[in-house]
């Protein structure tokens, strides 16, 4: 159906619904709480016991009953299951040679293809003026991605490092030093929300604390332990975290998440309008527009698209006047290249 999930304080919680998928077009959001799937409460289930159950074959269906901040009592929503395919890397652009690349998800070739949409926008907009990374909503995904993707916009230094109870735990990735693409000089601005998770946070985290660019939106998931599945002799497994993902000046991801440089509140609900109701109106002028459900890039930012998302508004107003006095201020210390000494 199209969503990531994860355990919290023994909650079930969508970390965010994928685009496109059934799930985005129901209208479920990152935070939202499980209770029931078709019927059954999803108190003391285990991750893998809830995938199981909302998997299936495609135009069978689940009913996923949430409970959501603002609520008064629990909502169901109605899913046909569906075979999920994935472009991770959409890229658009704006007037004035501002280029747009969105990433759903970190799958494999999540690197490659947004190396193929920088030069694609690159090649189109004379001059081009800078980028906007949207990693809203993006769930995450394979961490080796994250660190190729925010390997791309940098030129020195540490990316992301684990650390945990045991010493073999502390890992270390470093982007590979010098510039290659000229994707390390460009204006850049990263767009997060309370649905960016793991690896996209990562990726925002190592921009954030090299300078290399400025983060808006609103704080992101905190989604960064690294967990180690342990079978048991019944079948069953134990799923542990073993360690945390921290960012290059040591900040933890986990729970704490990252923190915009700007913080802009998404657009409130037009009133008697529903998210599923904006999804699909936005799916289907996207599909008139383009052609095609599937097709990765290039097309251009509407003006109508800008007036309603006011974080994609103030990403382009800083592009406009860049750099930011934020940035001017800071940019001049460095980032070290070792992480903070082991606890």
């Amino acid at each position: 159906i199209g969503i990531e999930i994860t355990l919290k304080d023994g909650l079930l919680i969508v970390v965010s619904p994928i685009e496109g998928t059934p799930a985005y077009r129901a209208g479920l959001q990152a935070g939202d709480r499980i209770v029931k799937i078709n019927g059954t409460s999803t108190k003391n289930m285990s991750l893998m016991e809830a995938v199981k159950k909302i998997r299936g074959t495609k135009g069978s269906r689940v009913i996923l009953t949430i409970m959501r901040e603002g609520l008064k009592a629990p909502k169901s929503y109605l899913l046909t299951r569906d075979i999920i395919p994935i472009h991770s890397v959409k890229a658009r652009y704006l007037a004035d040679g501002i280029g747009y690349i969105r990433i759903t998800n970190f799958q494999d070739h999540t690197d490659k293809d947004l190396r193929k949409a920088i030069k694609a926008l690159e090649a189109r907009l004379k001059p081009f003026r800078g980028l906007i990374l949207d990693l809203r909503n993006d769930p995450g995904g394979l961490l080796d991605q994250a660190v190729r993707v925010a390997d791309e916009f940098l030129d020195h230094g540490l990316i992301v490092y684990t650390e945990g109870r045991d010493k073999n735990q502390l890992m270390r990735f470093y982007a590979e030093p010098g510039a290659r693409n000229g994707a390390e000089s460009f204006p850049l601005v990263v767009l997060v929300n309370e649905g960016s998770a793991s690896a996209s946070e990562i990726v925002a985290g190592a921009i954030q604390d090299h300078k290399r660019g400025l983060i808006i939106g609103t704080k992101s998931f905190g989604k960064g332990s690294v967990q180690t599945i342990v079978p048991l002799e019944d079948g069953s497994a134990l799923k542990l975290t073993t360690a945390h993902y921290f960012t290059p000046l040591g900040h933890s991801i986990q729970e704490k998440g990252i923190i915009p440089d700007l913080i802009v509140e998404a657009t409130p609900l037009p009133k008697g309008k529903s998210l599923k109701a904006l999804r699909e109106e936005a799916l289907e002028k996207k599909m008139r527009k383009e052609g095609l459900t599937d097709k990765p890039w290039t097309s251009p930012i509407s003006a109508e698209e800008l007036k309603n998302d006011p974080q994609l508004q103030q990403a382009v107003e800083t592009l406009k006047n860049w750099p930011p006095a934020k940035l001017v201020a800071t940019v001049r210390g460095r980032v070290p290249g070792t992480p903070p000494p082991a606890k």
